[in-house]
């Protein structure tokens, strides 16, 4: 029998090969950690919908970014539990407010470490949606974008790093650019929740953040999830308003958004890696029907193959520990 002169299965032969034709890599450095925070002391409680995952109260917060910094976590997004809720989310924008609160628990302790902070208002609304809203119950647009840029401008005033508007009211981030510029925080990126989807995948999500909407649901602000060419026309908004990071969301279902927009826009697009996700294959391993770390691995890697150049995601600590233990094996061969 005649070969051909190319054989694919050479460069598969042992792991050393197969790292030296790899295409895509997966680096610690790619991850970014949701951290839930509340407020008190001493609170370390298990979210039961997403096990492994905590809500931490400021005092907690050291030990946790130390962890992982050992583990080559660089940065961290934060959600907040609010002590009260009202009809506008007051402490959203409070500058005394739980996030607010945990950037400086984070900053003096390792100032260096890079805080994320996600700018929406439903973990403080008491009706659960993510702007204001009339009688009717519709969420009002404008009048949400002077309380999301006070939000924004408030986490940085208190130390974070960069904001991330995940409300998805139209004109969000050109509001809470011109904020940030005004209060003297030009150099604060903006990372964009710019195709983010009305989706059945952020159900744990709203038990650690008790953010469940009181009333409906969120699919007159949030995609539709059967559009694409909708998230190219929300990027090119966010980018020509002055986003300076997109992100899709959620990602396993929409791998191929991600890849879309990274193609159009070539900007910086982030994966989020949502509650949902991590709950079914935690939930799959647990019974022995899937290689907990053999699929996570594999699904990481398949967004950055997708175009992510970075990921949110609750299985960040594991999937470092993962890679490190890989690393290691690999200097020992």
């Amino acid at each position: 029998m005649q070969f051909p002169a190319y054989r694919p299965r050479r460069t598969r032969m042992n792991p050393t090969i197969r790292s030296l034709v790899r295409e895509t890599t997966l680096s610690p450095s790619d991850l970014i950690y949701p951290l839930f925070v509340k407020p008190g002391s001493g609170a370390r409680d298990e979210v039961p919908s997403m096990p492994g995952v905590y809500q931490l109260s400021p005092d907690g917060l050291p030990a946790e970014i130390d962890r992982l910094k050992k583990l080559g976590i660089h940065a961290v997004i934060l959600f907040g539990l609010p002590t009260s809720k009202d009809e506008r989310g007051s402490e959203a924008y409070d500058d005394h407010g739980i996030v607010q609160e945990a950037i400086r628990a984070i900053k003096s302790h390792a100032p260096d470490y890079y805080v994320i902070t996600d700018v929406c208002l439903c973990e403080y609304t008491s009706h659960g949606h993510c702007g204001l809203i009339d009688a009717d119950g519709y969420v009002l647009n404008d009048p949400t974008l002077e309380l999301l840029a006070a939000e924004a401008v408030s986490h940085a005033r208190a130390g974070a790093d960069m904001v991330a508007p995940s409300d998805m009211m139209d004109g969000r981030v050109a509001a809470i650019r011109t904020a940030l510029d005004a209060a003297g925080f030009e150099n604060t990126p903006i990372m964009a929740y710019s195709a983010k989807y009305s989706s059945g995948y952020y159900g744990p999500f709203r038990d650690a953040a008790d953010s469940a909407p009181a009333f409906g649901d969120r699919s007159q602000y949030q995609m539709d999830a059967a559009n694409t060419d909708e998230a190219l026309r929300e990027t090119a908004l966010d980018i020509a308003e002055g986003a300076d990071i997109v992100m899709v969301k959620p990602a396993l279902a929409f791998m191929d958004v991600i890849r879309r927009v990274k193609d159009e826009f070539g900007y910086p697009t982030c994966a989020y890696n949502v509650s949902g996700e991590y709950a079914m294959v935690k939930a799959a391993a647990e019974r022995g029907w899937i290689d907990e770390r053999r699929v996570v691995l594999e699904t990481l890697t398949g967004f950055k193959r997708a175009g992510a150049d970075m990921i949110i995601t609750y299985h960040a600590p594991d999937c470092a520990r993962w890679l490190k233990e890989e690393a290691h094996r690999a200097v020992g061969r």
